[in-house]
């Protein structure tokens, strides 16, 4: 998706992307193969990275393992629309603003 989706990196361990979907909705998921890339090339360091994928609806938690073959992980899509899981993004945020942060 060219020209849709915005990027934030926090020091290197978090990178934050945003679909911008006004006029058509995108899928969240469409944002991960960037995600995974930019994860990729980032530093060299053996720490694990952490991605954070937003369409304005929907989030999707990435992890990064750096490794000789990397292994990456996901979070199911978590939706403003489901009871409870507004708290839950902004519970797991905090847990890795924690860890990015230390």
């Amino acid at each position: 998706v060219r020209g849709r989706i915005d990027v934030l990196v926090v020091r290197q361990r978090l990178w934050i992307l945003v679909i911008e979907s006004k006029s058509t909705k995108f899928d969240v998921m469409a944002a991960l193969p960037q995600a995974l890339a930019y994860m990729l090339d980032g530093s060299k360091s053996d720490k694990p990275r952490f991605g954070f994928l937003v369409n304005g609806r929907e989030f999707v938690f990435v992890k990064l393992q750096p490794a000789d073959v990397p292994i990456y992980g996901r979070s199911y899509a978590l939706s403003i629309e489901r009871k409870n899981e507004l708290e839950q993004v902004l519970a797991a945020l905090k847990a890795i603003g924690r860890l990015v942060l230390n």
